[in-house]
């Protein structure tokens, strides 16, 4: 590098090429029911046949040293197979930070999120050692409401802002809002507590943290892939999801308007939701199937004997009621506008229990949808007005966030916005 390349240069806004990094661094300144109370009735048992979509088998032979590519049309994250371990991270942004900051934040970002992603240690990275097991690592990044003012002659999405008040919510500002999203994902702990902790530290002189957020899977090998994850309240958790890859998955994530700078990205709901675990315990088996409308052991309608056989809402009992009661949770998240559904992806989470040994726990919900306002949103008001889970889960937290588009290898995460 010559003694010129060194020197700190500004950034034209319409560039998409690189530049120093060593000039962007220098730059940057109902409680205990049994079934018999909430029915009353015996279930009927019936079937449909459904396919399932299940994700490409990863490979077996040296499964630490997988990647999963950075860049491209999207940003990884999203339609990737699920890993063992996330952190969502809101960052907000210094007051002094502008827009030629965060841009020049975001070139920061996106080259060490490609480094790492990739097995390589970050630009300075003081333990490279711990950056040669990528273990599936996937950056995604989204922007607040005032990231996304910093260009106002580009128009947002109408939805992105705080949803709007639920009945059943406790929020707490704890695990709300943010400008800036870092959601990452790994196998391996190390290998994403090592690629937080680097990310983190090219943030420093731009952001200060808002709120961070860890969650977890079965570990990596322990259940075939695809198999739909499982919630602290024992239940199969994520059954009707669109297939990655499908036309319904393009249709009801990825941002389709071209006037948009979001497009090629997707709207970003994250719903942190307490469980009550010790109330749940108290409630006995057929009880809990009644108040989610599935089966415990393998997550089939009660209408049904297989996880993803269609659930039949007409099916009455002997003595008329619905096998399916109208209060259950797969009821009321299935809307009949088809257009109205989203793409989800829980992780659950384990807090340190109280005092007195009481849990604190739950999941944490990440839902993904082209438009929060049409799709998230209307699902949320029906669970809201009469889910039965409503009794033993409360959301505690909630932020939306647009996650922008991917890049090239010559750009960076935000390009659309920004430049």
């Amino acid at each position: 590098m010559t003694e010129a390349e060194r020197q700190p240069r500004p950034v034209p806004e319409h560039s998409r090429g690189r530049i120093s990094r060593r000039g962007l661094l220098f730059g940057g300144a109902v409680a205990g029911v049994g079934a018999a109370a909430a029915i009353g009735v015996d279930v009927l048992t019936r079937a449909s046949a459904s396919p399932a979509a299940v994700p490409t088998e990863v490979p077996d032979a040296d499964p630490a040293a997988e990647t999963v590519p950075f860049f491209g049309e999207h940003q990884a994250g999203i339609d990737t197979v699920p890993q063992a371990h996330t952190t969502f991270v809101a960052l907000d942004l210094r007051p002094e930070v502008d827009r030629a900051g965060m841009i020049r934040l975001m070139r920061i970002l996106t080259d060490d999120a490609a480094r790492l992603t990739g097995g390589k240690a970050a630009l300075a990275d003081s333990e490279p050692e711990l950056a040669v097991l990528p273990s599936r690592l996937t950056v995604t990044f989204g922007f607040g409401p005032r990231v996304a003012a910093l260009a106002p002659e580009k128009p947002s999405p109408a939805w992105l802002g705080p949803l709007p008040a639920f009945s059943v919510d406790r929020l707490d500002p704890a695990y709300g809002d943010g400008d800036l999203l870092l959601q990452v994902g790994a196998d391996d702990p190390l290998t994403l507590a090592h690629a937080l902790r680097m990310l983190l530290k090219d943030a420093r002189s731009f952001t200060t943290l808002r709120w961070q957020q860890p969650g977890f899977r079965r570990a990596r090998g322990s259940e075939k892939v695809g198999t739909t994850m499982r919630n602290l309240f024992g239940q199969i958790d994520g059954t009707v999801n669109p297939a990655p890859g499908t036309r319904d998955f393009e249709d009801l994530v990825w941002i389709a308007d071209r006037s948009s700078w979001a497009r090629g990205g997707t709207g970003f709901v994250l719903r942190r939701i307490e469980m009550d675990l010790d109330k749940w315990d108290r409630l006995d088996r057929e009880g809990r199937e009644q108040s989610v409308g599935r089966k415990l052991d393998n997550g089939a309608p009660l209408t049904g004997s297989r996880e993803h056989d269609e659930p039949d809402f007409e099916a009455k009992t002997v003595v008329g009621f619905p096998v399916i009661a109208e209060f259950s949770h797969i009821r009321r998240a299935r809307l009949a506008d088809t257009s109205r559904r989203i793409f989800r992806r829980g992780y659950n989470f384990d807090a340190p229990p109280t005092a007195e040994g009481i849990s604190h726990s739950g999941l944490l919900f990440a839902s993904y949808q082209a438009d929060v306002e049409h799709q998230f949103v209307p699902i949320q008001r029906s669970l809201d007005e009469l889910d039965l889970l409503n009794e033993w889960q409360i959301p505690v937290g909630s932020a939306v966030f647009v996650i922008p588009p991917g890049c090239a290898a010559d750009g960076y995460i935000g390009e659309t916005l920004l430049g």
